[in-house]
């Protein structure tokens, strides 16, 4: 299922974090969201998603799942899928997190941000929050580094 994230990792990979909208700019250049490819590797998550292969651990606002550990084949990534339409666990991010968010119903912001890629600089931390609908977001973890808060 790797094969299936392949062009988001790419886009990801060597990616400077620290300045968000620079990294967000990098990866819209690499993988535009509105591109056929990008609408294309949207359906696909969704049909996966829709068929139980994505996302199968708890139920909304947060449904969760890991796709892989970071490994070589995964770029060095974890892949997880969370479907959300509220808020999730605070959490915080030491290597930085990249996302790339597709709705699926209304119009959902992640974090005040629209559909695409949104992305958090290393050491940061959040409560991921989905407003306005529910959206479909694939986690990408530098070495699948991340710390739950309380």
């Amino acid at each position: 299922m790797i094969s299936t994230f392949r062009p988001l990792l790419e886009a990801a990979q060597g990616l400077e974090l620290s300045t968000p909208s620079a990294a967000r700019a990098e990866l819209a250049r690499r993988l535009d969201p509105a591109s056929p490819a990008a609408q294309a590797l949207s359906r696909e998550l969704i049909r996966l998603y829709s068929e139980g292969k994505l996302a199968t651990n708890g139920e909304l606002p947060v449904r969760w799942g890991r796709v892989a550990k970071a490994t070589d084949e995964s770029l060095g990534f974890s892949i997880d899928v969370v479907v959300m339409n509220g808020p999730g666990p605070l959490h915080r991010h030491p290597g930085g997190e990249i996302n790339f968010a597709v709705p699926l119903e209304g119009d959902p912001r992640f974090d005040g941000q629209p559909a695409g890629w949104v992305v958090f600089p290393p050491e940061s931390q959040h409560v991921p929050t989905v407003s306005g609908g529910t959206m479909l977001i694939v986690y990408l973890l530098p070495q699948g580094k991340i710390e739950f808060l309380r």
